[in-house]
């Protein structure tokens, strides 16, 4: 999946576009080397951003303090950073929403 960076640090970073108002938060697929993802909140007030960082927290099993948003706090288009250890997890989980 070319939408996650390794870093010389132990965090990844993964580049998504984020779709707001959405029915529901899931991942929807990979388009132009970025995870998209549907977001179930306004993007007004941060509401977006939090719903993004909890919807990846229990994707990911892991506490949100662990997510931080490092580029596109006004944008569609952001870039997240996670601990490495949960690459793996990330992309089992992409995997298997791509096959449904």
């Amino acid at each position: 999946m070319q939408s996650i960076e390794n870093t010389a640090t132990d965090t990844i970073h993964i580049n998504l576009k984020i779709t707001p108002k959405a029915s529901k938060s899931e991942i929807t697929g990979i388009k132009e080397n970025r995870l998209c993802i549907r977001i179930a909140a306004q993007p007004e007030n941060g509401k977006a951003n939090e719903c993004l960082t909890t919807y990846l927290s229990k994707m990911l099993n892991c506490p949100k303090r662990d997510i931080a948003l490092i580029k596109g706090e006004h944008s569609r288009l952001k870039t997240v950073s996670i601990p490495a250890v949960y690459k793996e997890k990330l992309l089992g989980i992409a995997d298997t929403t791509f096959l449904l």
